[in-house]
């Protein structure tokens, strides 16, 4: 087993996998607030998908700019602005979704119409200008000349190519506003996303987010996963909006198992001594996981970018990595606190 990462300073080196989930994200930037915070762990790599996608670059930036506070004052300024702007899965105004309050976000009239109209007509016909409000705002929110400036830290977006249905991976050095909003491209919401010639959907649905290239080129053993689409669900959905709802988690989530499916098996072989390095290094599994917390969320509120929505998913998140750091800091570069033989049993 590989012996603990450790950088210059003494600390922990982590790889993070980023899952996407619309608003829900802003649970991932609780996560990413309080590591910084707390500052033991340093991380070396990042794969994002969607919401993700867009945590990862904020991060990158703030980072280069200044450190660990930076990356948090990044973080809570790019939320912000989804909040001014509007929701982050949709686009829509804040001024809708300061209206759509009291009726719960999930019996809205807007969200009921906006939900009516992506199912009988494509984004071809209903936005044939192909107008995204959130790509403007990543754009002002983001220096992308920045992102790809960050040496210290690798990044890797994926996003889902139409026309092969493969995965396809945007690496920092390459990213533009376009790759990320192709990682976030709900394909009945938005025109697909055209980056030199190809089109793309969002990434979730081929990765969600990718692990392997977190194997393949980075050298840190240890990867976490921060969770925010439940993979099991105690009750069987009985509503329309409760059926797609739980159709999207187990999509997007189909990837990801199938990934650690594969992790589990290449854990196994080191474990057996079958194989090891210099050829393979046993990774260690380690997860955040809100999917229990975000159940009290309803799939709609997806949608919500009230910042008291946000602030409250931030509060979870920071809550979840605090939990998790009393618990496993030590076991980081030690042992997998992500047991993966249970979780396929």
């Amino acid at each position: 087993m590989k012996k603990p990462a450790i950088d210059w300073n003494g600390k922990k080196k982590i790889n993070l996998a980023l899952q996407g989930g619309g608003s829900h994200g802003a649970f991932t930037w609780g996560v990413l607030d309080h590591l910084l915070e707390d500052g033991r762990l340093d991380v070396e790599a990042i794969s994002g998908t969607s919401a993700g996608a867009m945590n990862a670059v904020v991060y990158a930036e703030g980072y280069l700019d200044g450190g660990r506070e930076g990356a948090r004052k990044a973080l809570e300024a790019f939320w912000r602005a989804v909040s001014d702007g509007g929701s982050l899965s949709q686009g829509w105004s804040g001024a809708f979704d300061k209206m759509m309050m009291p009726f719960g976000y999930d019996k809205s009239p807007m969200f009921w119409w906006a939900d009516m109209v992506t199912h009988y007509a494509s984004p071809y016909e209903f936005n044939p200008l192909g107008l995204n409000p959130l790509r403007d705002m990543l754009s002002k929110a983001v220096d992308f000349k920045k992102v790809r400036a960050c040496e210290n830290l690798k990044l890797f977006i994926s996003a889902t190519n139409v026309k092969t249905g493969k995965i396809a991976v945007f690496e920092r050095q390459n990213l533009t506003p376009d790759h990320v909003m192709a990682s976030a491209c709900l394909p009945l919401v938005f025109q697909a996303v055209v980056i030199d010639g190809e089109s793309y959907w969002d990434g979730g649905y081929m990765g969600n987010p990718a692990l392997f290239p977190l194997f393949y080129d980075s050298a840190c053993a240890d990867t976490m996963i921060v969770q925010i689409n439940p993979i099991e669900r105690d009750e069987t959905p009985h509503t329309a909006i409760e059926i797609q709802n739980r159709l999207n988690e187990i999509t997007f989530n189909g990837a990801l198992l199938r990934e650690l499916r594969a992790v589990e098996f290449v854990q196994r072989l080191c474990d057996q001594g079958k194989i090891g390095p210099p050829d393979y290094m046993r990774p260690l599994m380690h997860r955040i996981d809100g999917a229990a917390p975000l159940s009290q969320f309803s799939a709609a509120s997806k949608m919500d970018s009230s910042w008291s929505s946000l602030t409250a998913l931030r509060d979870i998140g920071r809550a979840a990595a605090k939990s998790w750091l009393a618990k496993h800091y030590d076991d980081v570069g030690t042992r997998d606190t992500l047991d993966l033989r249970a979780e396929f049993s």
